[in-house]
């Protein structure tokens, strides 16, 4: 039998690939629950979101943090890459490395998981190495259309493939891996 689980987002385009990933595991039902961030580590950021949610939801929760790493930039805009976005948009994003000869980049997924109120947050982290590019492709998925994996960016993939080395997919899958030994304990 399947188990559910209470992912905490309001972006349907993350919890549309998080339904596909998951879809032979487990049954994701989305929350749309706002959960202030805290500054900090990605690990620390994950966690302490994780626990809120539990919280707030009262119950068990998931929840994802996205990374975006410019290795010129020491790792920035990193964990804060969403409040980048939508201050420069993709094309800002990918101008702040017109300088710098390095344009490589890394993209961090990170789920967190509760068993609810009070329970230790489990993180889940998948990394998927790339480099920053004019953006190219459709612009209806955050920064998809200036990372660019083997030759093409993320928005220029179709689903299916981009599911199949994304980030979020790698975090994914070990959390897929770690369920079945939750569900028999």
């Amino acid at each position: 039998m399947m188990k559910k689980i209470n992912f905490v987002t309001g972006n349907r385009n993350k919890l549309s690939e998080v339904q596909t990933i998951l879809k032979d595991t487990v049954i994701v039902q989305g929350l749309a629950v706002d959960i202030p961030e805290i500054q900090g580590t990605i690990e620390e950021i994950a966690r302490e979101k994780c626990r809120q949610a539990a919280e707030r939801i009262d119950g068990p929760a998931l929840t994802e943090d996205t990374a975006l790493q410019f290795h010129a930039l020491k790792g920035l805009p990193g964990p804060y890459i969403k409040w980048f976005l939508e201050a420069l948009g993709p094309d800002g994003l990918s101008r702040m490395l017109e300088s710098y000869e390095d344009k490589t980049a890394e993209a961090v997924c990170t789920f967190a998981l509760s068993s609810g109120p009070g329970a230790e947050p489990v993180l889940f982290q998948g990394r998927t190495k790339g480099k920053i590019v004019s953006p190219r492709g459709p612009a209806n998925f955050g920064w998809d259309p200036i990372f660019e994996y083997d030759g093409r960016t993320y928005a220029e993939m179709d689903k299916e493939d981009k599911n199949n080395v994304s980030h979020r997919y790698k975090a994914l899958l070990k959390l897929k891996q770690w369920l079945p030994v939750e569900t028999n304990s």
